[in-house]
């Protein structure tokens, strides 16, 4: 009888165990990146009455079996789900994340590394990417060219002074696109004006911006038989809506275009269509590009190489325009930027959006992933530490991607708790305890029948 006691005492204890797991999992049923644990249980030492013996051929005995008395039952483990997914809870906010995938991030504490699924972020005033306990959240940085340094990982110091801005650059590409309409109202003799008004954009090397207006008239040259002219001149230089004395000078620059008003392609290597320009000639022209030097006139702005070979004259409206840099964008220039936006992309990488239009890496997250992950030991704060036994972390990391995971922006990682099998463990934990402690109960009253005996 005294054996049932103890047997049940342990029975009480490991299913109060139990009940502390399953009070702990309900506990943190909303708590962000949360793993569940479920307990099992396990039987302790046996004494022994009797060995088992084997049949006796000789006597002809047949064998029995041992004869045992268990003792009890004790906790036979904790286990973490830790591979089990949350659910997903949309936040919108751009710097909270969701693993898709078995890896962890990376965040420090202390000096120390530690790993965490909750990727509720933000950034401190320091500008550093942190977790909502303030521990910096650990990637690879960006060199000035944006490309992902992967060395041993660091704190990500996204909103740092260095990267709130972009610096300008001066406008060193051109390019003029649309129509000339011989027959547009502008060209009339009794036109206010008598030709077309074009303006072209740039920027200094200090970021500032001016405006250069062109005139476009009809070319008192003699032209070639099949071909019209065009002069366009260089008519005033404006910054900030005011023109810029002594900038242009007397007379001004100008060039003459000449195009195919043929219908047959002129000779020459490619042919010009009809309605194509054929060249341009002037000062400063190399092709059927022109050149616009500043000199000391605007010092901080550089030379300008304008192209006009998309320019045509066609029998539709008159639609001169033009854009910085050339058809691929190149040496558009650009104003000093400013930080605008902060977004994170589904491999890790920070990119910065500022008022310029310039875009910037910032840095990239990186993650852990070990060979036992069930063997990382809770901390608290949504932490797990590696043990011996989950293997350990290198100090470099790894790409989302490698193993074909990524990022869900604007999305959090919820607790994999289950309550329906929380609330059925529930029930099963709390009949086995009564039933144990119901043999402590009966125990007791033998116990109390053996000493009315003596009565």
């Amino acid at each position: 009888m005294m054996r049932s006691l103890f047997s049940g005492v342990s029975g009480l204890k490991v299913h109060q165990t139990k009940m502390d797991v399953i009070g702990n999992n309900i506990a943190n049923v909303n708590t962000v990146g949360f793993k569940s644990s479920s307990v099992t249980f396990a039987d302790i030492f046996y004494q022994t009455s009797q060995s088992a013996s084997g049949p006796n051929a000789a006597t002809g005995a047949g064998g029995q079996n041992a004869k045992q008395i268990g003792l009890g039952a004790a906790m036979g483990a904790i286990a973490v789900n830790i591979t089990g997914q949350g659910g997903s809870q949309r936040t919108d906010n751009p710097f909270d994340l969701m693993i898709n995938g078995d890896s962890f991030f990376v965040v420090n504490k202390g000096g120390t590394n530690y790993f965490t699924k909750a990727g509720n972020f933000n950034v401190d005033e320091a500008g550093t990417l942190v977790n909502s306990a303030g521990y910096p959240v650990m990637g690879w940085q960006a060199d000035s060219d944006g490309k992902i340094q992967k060395e041993r990982v660091s704190a990500l110091h996204v909103m740092a002074s260095e990267n709130m801005s972009t610096p300008p650059e001066a406008t060193t590409q051109s390019t003029f696109f649309g129509n000339i309409n011989e027959e547009d109202e502008m060209f009339r003799k009794d036109a206010p004006n008598n030709y077309i008004p074009v303006q072209m954009s740039f920027y200094d090397s200090l970021g500032y911006e001016y405006q250069i207006l062109f005139k476009v008239t009809q070319s008192t040259a003699t032209a070639q038989a099949g071909t019209r002219q065009y002069t366009m001149t260089l008519d005033s230089i404006m910054k900030d809506g005011e023109a810029l004395d002594g900038v242009v000078g007397n007379p001004p620059p100008a060039v003459e275009l000449t195009f195919n008003t043929t219908d047959e392609p002129t000779n020459g290597t490619p042919p010009v269509e009809p309605g194509g320009l054929i060249s341009v000639s002037g000062a400063n022209v190399n092709g059927k590009q022109m050149q616009i030097i500043f000199g000391n006139s605007i010092p901080a702005a550089k030379d300008i190489t304008v192209d006009l070979s998309q320019l045509t004259n066609y029998g539709s409206a008159s639609t001169i325009d033009s854009k910085t840099g050339d058809s691929e964008g190149v040496g558009k220039g650009k104003a000093p930027g400013e930080m605008s936006r902060l977004g994170v992309q589904t491999d890790g990488k920070i990119v910065a959006s500022y008022t310029n239009g310039d875009q910037r890496i910032l840095g990239q997250i990186a993650v852990a992933k070990f060979a036992n992950a069930a063997g990382l030991e809770k901390i608290g704060e949504n932490l797990y530490a590696e043990t011996l036994n989950s293997g350990k972390f290198n100090g470099i990391g790894e790409d989302i991607t490698a193993d074909g995971g990524k990022f869900t922006t604007g999305v959090l990682e919820m607790s994999n708790v289950d309550l329906s099998t929380e609330f059925v463990d529930m029930i099963t934990t709390q009949r086995g305890f009564q039933a144990n402690s119901r043999i402590i109960t009966v125990s007791d009253s033998m116990l109390e029948e053996l000493i009315n005996l003596k009565r």
